[in-house]
């Protein structure tokens, strides 16, 4: 009697071995087929809030970025701004930067055409807040044709307080002048792509500067 029930009891659990191991099989495929459908990315695919990306063999242009002329009452902002520039554009552009003496398709020149430095809170006896507000003008050539293509002009600003500690205000205020500095920079890289990636640059853009951007 007894060798009958462990009979009956290995044919139950070898009944029930072949349901879960087909079950396995299934979880199993089902799980790579998930993930392969998951994980698989063919073309550009969609962009949200944009034109479908198209896919282009084109080489970056090369991009010779000049020194700025500086139009403002502050000095050697010109080089710094100018340093801001390079490394925006060199990273967010889509362009190549390349230097003066290389073969170059765009050359960039600009101006610093102003730095302000309103003041934004005070007291009856003191200034607490100012602010630096620095104007760019920044303009793309086409070596080829020897014309403007796009050109910009932008505005960036920062704010800092007011000690008083003179000098330190100084320091302050350079800082934020650097600052401004850099959000023009960005401001003008990633303007630059976009008219890259849309293909205005081909189309021979007006070379009358665009209306300051606040």
């Amino acid at each position: 009697m007894l060798c009958e029930d462990v009979r009956s009891t290995n044919a139950r659990h070898s009944r029930l071995r072949i349901p879960l191991s087909a079950i396995g099989c299934i979880a199993v495929t089902v799980l790579l087929t998930a993930c392969g459908y998951q994980f698989r990315v063919e073309g550009a695919g969609p962009t949200i809030g944009r034109a479908p990306a198209t896919s282009s063999q084109e080489p970056p242009p090369r991009l010779v970025i000049r020194t700025l002329l500086n139009g403002s009452f502050e000095p050697n902002l010109e080089t710094r701004y100018t340093n801001y520039l390079r490394e925006e554009f060199s990273t967010g552009s889509g362009a190549q930067i390349v230097s003066d003496s290389e073969a170059a398709d765009l050359v960039l020149t600009g101006q610093i055409l102003s730095v302000m430095v309103p003041t934004l809170s005070f007291s009856t006896t003191a200034t607490l807040e100012s602010r630096t507000e620095v104007v760019v003008l920044a303009r793309v050539e086409d070596v080829r044709l020897g014309k403007v293509v796009w050109s910009q002009v932008v505005k960036g600003s920062s704010e800092f307080f007011i000690t008083p500690d003179l000098q330190f205000n100084r320091a302050l205020q350079n800082r934020a002048l650097e600052q401004a500095g850099r959000f023009v920079a960005a401001d003008l890289a990633a303007r630059f792509l976009l008219q890259l990636e849309t293909g205005a640059l081909t189309k021979q853009a007006s070379a009358v500067p665009a209306p300051v951007s606040h």
